[in-house]
């Protein structure tokens, strides 16, 4: 690699590191505080807190990632500018698509990053976190079993333990669970013992009574066991038998969707394949957002004043940009063929830097005033 490619490469990598390390610092921070209400405010642990923090990374690494590649090349772009290296590589010879050649390599390297975050990461963290929550929601000890007080599990549920003892075993227990419209029954036992069962936790409860009262007619119906197994997954419905999203699926499984991942995810066939190509699309939309930051700036020349004007342009080149991409995803549903939208965003990008590069090492014709 030549001279100059090292070392603009040099300054845009370790300008990107910088940038992508606060900005992701600064959103990262900002999503753990709302987590950390969230999960503090269920009495979970500060272990529990950091483990959901960091699978929130990826996915905050893959939205800032883009930015802070577009700002090195920004300000790299500028600093170089103000300094006359660029003007001084142009007076040697360099067109603007050599110069922008390091920043392509630069480009690269931002969607090899990309990729691996939005192929593997991502999908990882997400199916992760939701594994987690499962755990979360089926640890019946953290939210239920609080000896001598009433808890609610649910809506229109009340729960009491009277004594735990040390083994796990519970001692007078109280249930009512007042969910059906027509009739409310309260449990009483004994002693009771909680187990884990494939379709989420049980209550099985030994030497007790059961009492429901019809709503209707007021008509009360005693009922005495000694032993009964009380579901309480169907309490924690959301975590039991959880269909993963499109977001958690595999780029394979979203490129050829079988019938069960369709029915599993609760999209269509068009949906899946127009995640499955935005993923493959993404990583060239960040190459293609970095060359629009460096070409922008080469319009401008130099100027003691600053290049103010290009890093404008550039700013309003990559809204209209994610403007297409957003306006691309929601036409995708409309045809078969919507997937061909996702690479819609990165085409346009890639064009608009190409333009932009071209233009700026255009042969500027000379007036015959300016040669006198």
């Amino acid at each position: 690699m030549p001279r100059f490619d090292r070392y603009l490469l040099s300054q845009l990598l370790s300008h990107f590191g910088f940038f992508a390390l606060v900005l992701v610092g600064v959103y990262w921070v900002n999503r753990a505080v709302v987590l950390f209400d969230q999960l503090m405010s269920d009495g979970q642990s500060l272990r529990v807190f950091v483990g959901f923090a960091l699978l929130t990374l990826p996915n905050v690494i893959k939205l800032v990632l883009p930015i802070s590649g577009f700002v090195a090349c920004v300000f790299v772009a500028n600093k170089l500018s103000s300094e006359s290296e660029l003007v001084v590589m142009q007076a040697t010879g360099f067109s603007a698509f050599r110069m922008a050649r390091p920043v392509a390599y630069f480009g690269l390297v931002v969607a090899m990053m990309m990729a691996m975050l939005v192929h593997f990461l991502v999908p990882m963290s997400r199916t992760a976190m939701i594994a987690e929550r499962a755990a979360l929601s089926e640890n019946i000890t953290a939210r239920f079993l609080t000896d001598g007080q009433f808890t609610h599990p649910a809506k229109r549920v009340t729960f009491y333990i009277n004594q735990i003892d040390a083994n796990g075993q519970l001692r007078d227990v109280f249930l009512e669970d007042g969910r059906s419209p027509s009739e409310v029954t309260t449990f009483t036992a004994r002693k009771a013992l909680f187990v884990r069962g494939d379709a989420g936790p049980k209550l099985i409860m030994f030497d007790g009574m059961a009492q429901t009262l019809d709503r209707r007619d007021a008509r009360l119906s005693v009922t005495r066991f000694s032993d009964f197994t009380y579901d309480l997954g169907a309490l924690l419905s959301r975590s039991v038998g959880h269909r993963r999203a499109m977001q958690e699926l595999s780029t394979p499984e979203l490129l050829w969707p079988t019938e069960a991942v369709i029915a599993e995810s609760r999209a269509t066939r068009i949906a899946l394949l127009y995640e499955a190509h935005s993923r493959i699309a993404e990583p060239v939309l960040s190459t293609a957002v970095a060359l629009i930051g460096f070409a922008a700036l080469l319009l401008g020349g130099f100027s003691r004043l600053g290049l103010w004007r290009q890093v404008g342009l550039a700013v309003v080149v990559l809204i209209v940009v994610q403007g297409v991409a957003t306006i691309s995803e929601q036409l995708a549903a409309d045809f078969a063929q919507g997937w061909l939208m996702a690479y819609l965003a990165p085409t346009f990008g890639l064009s608009a830097a190409a333009f932009m590069l071209w233009w700026a090492g255009r042969p500027r014709p000379v007036g015959k005033a300016r040669l006198a």
